[in-house]
């Protein structure tokens, strides 16, 4: 079989609710490595968030920060940050409409007091990883620090919470010629409407195209795994985009196949199923 380049999400696709990988996953993509395909985290987390239980899976690169952050090997392929300026026109938009941020840089997450208050708020759907992952940061301690401790030196990404879909919509409208916005499954989320931008021509099907460059493979031999609307680019640009039976519908809309649920080792059944771990 020709070489495959594999690029898996985190949240809601090889974990579920911040617990660490099961054996079954582990071991599907240490098999799959060992038959000679190459195997990608591709993650909306900044890197000081990945942790260790994942990384130490064994990966050949990292897309993170939803693309803003890219890594093959040892050789950083891409590395950009917002700019402060650019980073804070952003909140002044989100914050003169009500809402909350979380800013992700290469330090750490900051984020504004109020954001955690009504993220705890909200019974999540269980279609929206990304609330989920939120929820579990802050009852596990992670070090979230806050927004006036931000250094203000840019951010890879910056995350929004809404208690109105009105007031994204606003904030697109000012926004929206710069960013790509994307709003997660709140299907019965209790009112509350998180989501993050996203700078257009940075995202992780933009990372899928350096790392295969980086190696001289072609797209088509790529496969991408995802549950959430951050995912959409890489579903769309991969060779074969696989969604996770506990993804959105929307993503499940522009997958290819659509794979076990992540409580059910969707990644790994579904590798085994390609015959691409044994």
């Amino acid at each position: 079989m020709e070489r495959k380049l594999i690029f898996l999400d985190v949240d809601g696709t090889i974990v579920a609710d911040l617990s660490k990988p099961t054996q079954a996953v582990r071991d599907a993509l240490r098999q799959a490595r060992a038959q000679g395909h190459l195997v990608f985290l591709s993650t909306g987390r900044n890197l000081p968030i990945i942790g260790r239980d994942i990384l130490e899976i064994g990966f050949d690169g990292i897309i993170a920060s939803a693309g803003s952050y890219v890594v093959a090997g040892k050789d950083v392929l891409y590395d950009s940050l917002l700019p402060e300026s650019l980073v804070q026109e952003c909140l002044t938009v989100f914050h003169e409409r009500g809402m909350f941020c979380r800013i992700e840089t290469p330090e750490g997450i900051y984020t504004d007091p109020q954001m955690e208050n009504l993220l705890m708020s909200a019974s999540a759907d269980p279609a929206n990883s990304e609330l989920i992952r939120m929820q579990k940061e802050i009852e596990a301690g992670l070090d979230i620090r806050k927004y006036a401790d931000y250094p203000k030196n840019g951010a890879y990404k910056i995350c929004f919470t809404s208690v109105d879909l009105e007031s994204v919509r606003e904030a697109e409208k000012i926004l929206g010629d710069r960013f790509d916005f994307v709003v997660h499954a709140y299907g019965h989320s209790g009112g509350v409407f998180n989501g993050e931008i996203m700078r257009k021509g940075v995202d992780k099907g933009k990372g899928i195209e350096m790392i295969c460059d980086y190696y001289n493979e072609d797209i088509a031999d790529t496969i991408a795994f995802g549950d959430s609307m951050n995912d959409a680019a890489m579903i769309r640009t991969a060779g074969l985009g696989v969604a996770m039976g506990n993804a959105s519908d929307e993503l499940k809309a522009i997958a290819d196949v659509v794979c076990e649920d992540v409580a059910h080792d969707g990644v790994a059944v579904q590798l085994r199923r390609m015959g691409l771990c044994g």
